[in-house]
């Protein structure tokens, strides 16, 4: 009896502790036995810092919210998962998430590799997938409606990086990006809109994630051999660590290159170590602008950080905004019905809020990118030289409070304020072929003399220095080597079409002929064939200028036929008209004097108030 009753007091206080246990577990994930609970996924990277840190503030989210919503009938409980960095691992527990815990929706995942495959998952079961870090472009709201970017997409800062290019003035840019879902996303968007501005992207450099040290530097040094300086760098945080600390070794963080970073490797967006924020020295880069509010102050004092990052302040307005719609959703027990999970992604859409990081709202599945910090990486430190709009521009507040176009200043690599033209002569590359005609004669335009002892030829003339002028104007190195040619100049030309020769210079005459199998420029000089003669002014012979136009022959034709006019007049006049009757060498005048008077005036009929004219006579007679 005694054993009995014992093993009833063991059974009473185990299921007290488990009572207690459920009760702390509910408690732990903010959950009450009257609310209705929502299973939400979270799947990230805990051993990275940004996997790290976003993990911390979901929770944190996730108690502020319900402590300043106790009213809310319902609850979100997180289901967290750890990548491992592993796209199969990552995928696997989206599988399991959706299949054995049934969530609602899934936070995450962490990098766009890993989104890509997640995403075709939601898509099938209709669960929808919220990341605040997975920004390739490639990964697209609109063709995936269940994936929602609780971030703004590397697309969006493409203006902002095209206006420095544009306002620098470089002509050519090398990108260099990582080969990932993240690297490769964004270099159709980036070359689309270089194109746009007439800026030629000569090379593109793939960093490939599993590059060694050597490897790494081994393409640093087959940019050098390149005539341009102006790089774009488009990766994560880790590798662009590996590449600035080769690039600083292989001596390309000095005077004359230029360095420009995405969005991706801020301080705000994955911050980075000391020592490789000192080997970007000079770099330039842009990062969305944060808005400040009395909500972020205050979040800062509490939590006691200093710099914030941006995916963390994603990842904290996301569980916000899935709880709000959580609750429109699910608090009227609508487990029933068919299309819930296209209902939760609607509402997900819908839903508008003032969070952490500023206006949280979701436009056409993702959050736009409306401003932009431009940063100049000095000391190891960001330095806030500018920001960008699409309406202003790029402009920087000045020390009176007011708005100026253009950047503070700019330090660049070396530790110079001289602005870099942004390339040099190549190392390496094969050098334009420019054909030049040996002349035995006039040697104004071109002359070539050779060099007996170094065997190079030397050329001068006034069409090499139009190529020099020229070659001086372009905003791009041109490696050439003149090749003498002794022979007829349209053989020179068939060279250009045998591609013997890339060019030709001298004073070459257009004609159509060449024009077939050649482009000429525009013609820079005039060398027509031209005559010339002794002319003698003769004063006498000025008066009569007036009769050259015509021929004499024309001018007596011309003479007759305006006498012949006067004398069928005479005729016709004579008998009725006595203005026309005298004496003979009255009526020949008057011949000539009409003929003459009828190239100055038209001769017309006056009449007088109060007659009736009936007849020429009676006209006559009037006048």
């Amino acid at each position: 009896m005694t054993t009995i009753i014992t093993f009833l007091l063991y059974l009473l206080s185990l299921s007290a502790i488990i009572e207690s246990v459920d009760s702390y577990m509910a408690a732990e994930n903010g959950v009450a036995e009257s609310k209705e609970i929502v299973p939400v996924g979270v799947i990230l990277d805990v051993n990275s810092t940004v996997g790290n840190m976003a993990q911390r503030y979901i929770s944190i989210a996730i108690s502020d919210f319900y402590q300043k919503n106790t009213h809310y009938q319902t609850r979100i409980s997180l289901h967290h998962r750890d990548s491992k960095n592993d796209v199969v691992v990552a995928a696997s527990a989206a599988y399991t998430l959706i299949q054995k815990d049934k969530v609602r929706a899934i936070i995450g995942p962490q990098r766009s590799e890993e989104a890509r495959f997640i995403i075709e998952l939601g898509e099938k079961a209709q669960v929808p997938i919220v990341s605040f870090s997975s920004t390739s472009p490639s990964l697209s709201p609109s063709k995936t409606p269940f994936f929602i970017r609780a971030a703004q997409s590397d697309s969006c800062q493409v203006k902002a990086i095209t206006a420095i290019i544009e306002l620098f003035g470089w002509r050519e840019i090398v990108l260099i990006y990582e080969d990932t879902t993240y690297g490769n996303g964004f270099i159709p968007y980036i070359t689309d809109a270089l194109q746009e501005i007439y800026v030629r992207v000569p090379y593109r450099s793939v960093i490939y994630p599993s590059f060694s040290d050597y490897e790494i530097l081994k393409e640093l040094l087959r940019l050098m051999g390149m005539q341009s300086r102006v790089f774009l760098v488009h990766m994560t945080a880790n590798l662009s660590s590996k590449l600035f600390s080769n690039a600083k070794m292989a001596g390309m963080m000095s005077e004359g290159y230029a360095w420009i970073t995405t969005v991706g490797l801020s301080t705000l967006m994955d911050p980075m170590g000391s020592n490789s924020l000192h080997s970007m020295h000079g770099v330039l880069g842009v990062t969305p602008k944060l808005p400040s509010s009395k909500q972020l102050d205050d979040f800062k004092k509490i939590l006691k950080a200093g710099e914030l990052n941006l995916f963390d302040l994603w990842a904290y307005d996301t569980v916000c905004t899935l709880a709000m719609a959580a609750e429109r959703t699910f608090e009227n027990d609508v487990k029933t019905s068919a299309d819930l999970g296209s209902l939760f992604r609607q509402t997900i859409l819908n839903t508008k809020l003032k969070g952490l990081s500023g206006e949280f709202n979701l436009v056409r599945g993702e959050l736009e990118g409306l401003e932009f910090e431009i940063y100049n990486v000095i000391d190891g430190k960001e330095a806030n030289i500018g920001s960008w709009t699409e309406k202003k521009g790029i402009w920087h507040w000045t020390k009176e409070n007011k708005t100026m176009q253009g950047l503070k200043w700019t330090i660049w690599p070396g530790d110079t304020q001289n602005k870099p033209k942004g390339w040099v002569y190549p190392i390496i590359g094969t050098k334009m072929r420019i054909g030049v005609p040996i002349k035995h004669g006039f040697t104004e335009f071109v002359k070539v003399e050779n060099n007996s002892q170094t065997g190079k030829i030397h050329t001068s003339g006034f069409s090499i220095d139009v190529f020099r002028a020229v070659l001086k104007k372009l905003p791009f190195a041109l490696p050439h080597e003149f090749k003498a040619y002794d022979g007829l100049y349209d053989d020179l030309l068939k060279k250009v079409q045998l591609q013997e020769i890339d060019a030709v210079v001298g004073d070459t005459t257009i004609t159509a002929d060449r024009s077939l199998f050649v482009d000429f420029t525009f013609p820079y000089c005039e060398s027509g064939v031209s005559m010339l003669v002794s002319l003698k002014h003769d004063k006498k012979s000025n008066i009569w200028l007036f009769l050259k136009p015509l021929s004499w022959d024309l001018w007596l034709i011309t003479g007759l036929a305006f006498i012949f006019t006067g004398l069928v007049v005479w005729i016709l006049e004579h008998h009725i008209n006595t203005e026309f009757r005298g004496p003979p060498h009255q009526q020949i005048g008057l011949i000539f004097w009409f003929s003459f008077s009828t190239i100055v005036f038209a001769h017309k009929l006056h009449r007088q108030p109060g007659f009736n004219v009936d007849s020429t006579e009676d006209a006559t007679n009037v006048s």
